[in-house]
């Protein structure tokens, strides 16, 4: 069942506690749900502090559990990664022409931030850190926001004494009134504007999708070696075998680099590539695990390097299928790949950069 399946399914179960006497009234099934039973899914904290668990934690256990859990997409100082999101800074930038909307700059309440960790966080393994785990990762979001001290404990005691520095920024929403009657005319569908300009195209806005870049890629390889196949929806096929001159397949590569657009969010390669949210995978086939200079790797990678784990192709593709089952307690939050040919073809397109 996907993600979106999941969410679909507990929003009709939850729909179906809340409208149960209607539902019951009309078709004659159902009950009303019991208190404890409406309470088992509601996991909501209000900005009075109404749903908060006791319990409390530091700055100090926060920033370990950040760096554990939080740091590969959202940096070691709540600062982001690339297009993950910034959690700190933005301060007097709300009123700028592009504000920076962050945990300290902009939300109103600290019970929001409370809340989505504790539902949602971390990444990938959601609402698995205790009560006290959270208190301690919301402090370390404050701290990397200059709101509280390196000493600063917080609790459910002290919760409601944290003012967030935008909390009179929000007004109530009053567009049933005042906006609503001006969108509701029928919509306009010819000679809406004097005149259409276009100042910009989507090439140079480097919006164009990736996947264009993929379709070039396999248009060249038909130029160069026709018997090459490859088509979005097949798995690659060697058109020589690649084993026995030594070189690698250009079409199982070509089909490596699309696969590898799942990883792209994380790791670079190539010349100029840079760590990121993780490792540049420059020379990863047959090296040494851990070995990208200036990459902080978990606690369980390292140990891994220390035994003496090599990339070689059987250990790799074990790794990627699924990563979490293959390393227990690795920072990796990708799932791994579900096919075969495309775990063949990632390592194929990471072997072309040794």
């Amino acid at each position: 069942m996907s993600k979106y399946r999941k969410l679909s399914f507990v929003c009709a179960v939850t729909a179906s506690f809340v409208a149960a006497p209607a539902y019951a009234e009309k078709f004659g099934l159902g009950r009303t749900a019991h208190a404890d039973e409406i309470a088992a899914w509601d996991k909501n904290v209000s900005p009075d502090g109404v749903g908060l668990p006791t319990g409390s934690g530091s700055v100090e256990v926060g920033e370990e559990l950040f760096s554990d859990y939080c740091a590969i997409c959202h940096g070691d100082f709540a600062e982001g990664v690339d297009n993950w999101p910034k959690l700190s800074g933005g301060a007097d930038t709300l009123d700028h022409e592009d504000p920076l909307k962050t945990v300290g700059s902009f939300w109103p309440y600290l019970s929001t931030t409370w809340d989505y960790i504790n539902r949602s966080m971390p990444f990938g393994n959601a609402q698995t850190l205790e009560p006290d785990e959270v208190y301690a990762v919301v402090a370390y979001i404050l701290y990397s926001n200059d709101l509280v001290e390196e000493d600063f404990v917080l609790s459910s005691d002290n919760f409601l004494d944290v003012e967030m520095p935008n909390r009179d920024g929000f007004i109530l929403d009053d567009r049933a009134e005042t906006e609503y009657a001006i969108f509701s005319k029928p919509p306009c569908m010819v000679d809406c504007k004097d005149s259409v300009e276009i100042t910009m195209r989507a090439a140079v806005l480097d919006v164009t999708p990736e996947e264009t870049r993929a379709r070039q890629i396999q248009e060249m390889i038909k130029a160069t070696n026709p018997n090459a196949r490859y088509t979005d929806t097949e798995e690659p096929v060697a058109a020589e075998p690649a084993a026995e001159t030594g070189e690698l397949d250009p079409a199982l590569v070509a089909a490596g680099e699309k696969a590898f657009k799942k990883c792209k969010a994380c790791h670079q390669v190539g010349e100029g590539a840079k760590n990121k949210t993780g490792p540049v995978l420059n020379g990863v086939v047959n090296g040494v695990a851990g070995s990208s200079e200036g990459f902080r790797y978990s606690k369980p990678m390292m140990t891994a390097a220390a035994d003496g784990l090599i990339w070689n192709d059987e250990e790799l593709a074990a790794f990627l299928k699924k990563p979490r089952n293959y390393m227990k307690g690795t920072k990796m939050s990708f799932a791994g790949f579900r096919k075969e040919g495309d775990i063949v073809a990632v390592i194929a397109y990471l072997k072309s950069f040794p």
